[in-house]
Order: structure tokens, then C-alpha cells, then sequence
């Protein structure tokens, strides 16, 4: 009975796995709006009602491709960063920061599903949350170790005492860094994240040719910003 068991969980983790990659090839060309259960069961030669025993709804498969996204991300940063010396924070934020970049061009279409544009109708549930923070955790903990190493300059401008509410959240992320710093980090977050969609939405094109070159020297600006010494 064990055995039959094990056996009809590696048929569905085979099937599960299937149609996941389907849905993954019809982002590419319908985009996420497009997504439809119906077509990927055409393609397996699955009846449309067999499907829905894996996935429900559309929205149940949406947010199955949304977490293979944040984990692939988040692994891909976790094992850049990870290849760089501990003591080393500037090489532990460019790896990082190269590692976001990527993954976010070699898998455009992933990446578009989850920083791009939201999917109309769709809400993201709860079990996205653990595998989203995945990469912003990994740049969270440099921050505390560098700011415990005395890596970080201290910026002079006070933390705005009427955002307070804001940075609670990232007070998680960043243990024992404080809020004017955190502000920083954030800006330098939001640079990453920001270069990395003008180059996979196109915003690019005909203006910057080495891209990897200008995306480097861009994050060790962006270091600057945060106050790693350089």
C-alpha cells in the first residue's frame, strides 16, 4: 500500500511539474492574463476537467508559477552571495545585485509575472510571502553584517519620524541597523530592482549597449548610496 502510495505521488509530482511547465511556456507568448487551464490541458492531451484535481482554479495555478519565480530568485541570489567572503560586504551586494539582474534577463517572462505589471483579478494569497522575501532577506542580512562590522557609513540625515510606521517591516530584515540607514538600503533596493525592469521591459534599447558594464558601475553607486565602503 506504501509503495502504491509513493508511486501515484511521483505520478502527480510529475504531472504537477508538467503542467507548470506548460503554463511557463504560455506566459511567454499569452502573457499571465493568458493563462488559461484549458489550453495547457490541450497541450498535455489531459481532458479539461483531469486538470483542475492539480489546480482548481487559474489563480491556483498563477500563484504556483508566481512562487517557483520568487524561488528561483531567491535561490540564484542566495548562491551568488553566498560565493563571496563574508568580510567582503561591497562583493556580497554586487553579487547579489548581479545575480537579481540575471536571472531577471535569462527568465524575462517569470520575471515579468512577478515584478511587472499585477495579473487583473488576481490576488496574491498569503504562501507567496515566504518564497517574495527570499532575495530582499539575503540583501537584509548583509546589511546587518555590515553595519556590525562598521562597513556602513552613517548617513547624516535623520530618519523621517512621520515614516516610522513604514520601516517597522524592514526593522525584520535588518536587525540592529538603524532607520536612517535602512532608508538607504531601501533606495538601493529600489535601484536594483528598478534597473532591472527598464532592462527586461525594453527601456534599454538603442540607448545602452554593455548593459552588464553599466549595471555594475550603477550598484557600486548605489553602494555609495547605502554608505558601503567602497
Amino acid at each position: 500500500m506504501t509503495a502504491s502510495r509513493t508511486a501515484r505521488e511521483r505520478v502527480r509530482a510529475e504531472l504537477t511539474r508538467e503542467i507548470t511547465d506548460i503554463a511557463r511556456r504560455q506566459l511567454a507568448t499569452e502573457g499571465a492574463g493568458g493563462l488559461s487551464l484549458r489550453a495547457v490541458a490541450r497541450e498535455m492531451g489531459m481532458v479539461s476537467s483531469a486538470i483542475y484535481r492539480y489546480f482548481p482554479s487559474r489563480d491556483d495555478l498563477l500563484t504556483a508559477l508566481i512562487i517557483d519565480g520568487y524561488n528561483a530568485l531567491g535561490e540564484a541570489v542566495e548562491r551568488g552571495e553566498a560565493a563571496v567572503s563574508r568580510e567582503d560586504h561591497l562583493g556580497r551586494w554586487l553579487a547579489a545585485c548581479h545575480a537579481v539582474r540575471e536571472w531577471g534577463v535569462t527568465h524575462p517572462h517569470e520575471y515579468a509575472l512577478i515584478y511587472g505589471s499585477p495579473v487583473p483579478g488576481y490576488q496574491a494569497p498569503q504562501d507567496t510571502v515566504e518564497a517574495r522575501i527570499r532575495d530582499v532577506a539575503v540583501l537584509g542580512r548583509l546589511m546587518s553584517d555590515a553595519w556590525q562590522a562598521g562597513a556602513v557609513r552613517a548617513p547624516d540625515e535623520e530618519a523621517p519620524r512621520e515614516l516610522e510606521p513604514d520601516v517597522t517591516g524592514f526593522r525584520e530584515l535588518m536587525p540592529g541597523v538603524p532607520d536612517n540607514v535602512i532608508w538607504r538600503a531601501l533606495t538601493a533596493w529600489t535601484t536594483l530592482y528598478g534597473w532591472v525592469n527598464f532592462e527586461v521591459f525594453g527601456q534599454f534599447n538603442n540607448t545602452i549597449e554593455d548593459r552588464r558594464g553599466a549595471f555594475g558601475h550603477s550598484m557600486r553607486v548605489t553602494a555609495g548610496t547605502i554608505g558601503l565602503a567602497q
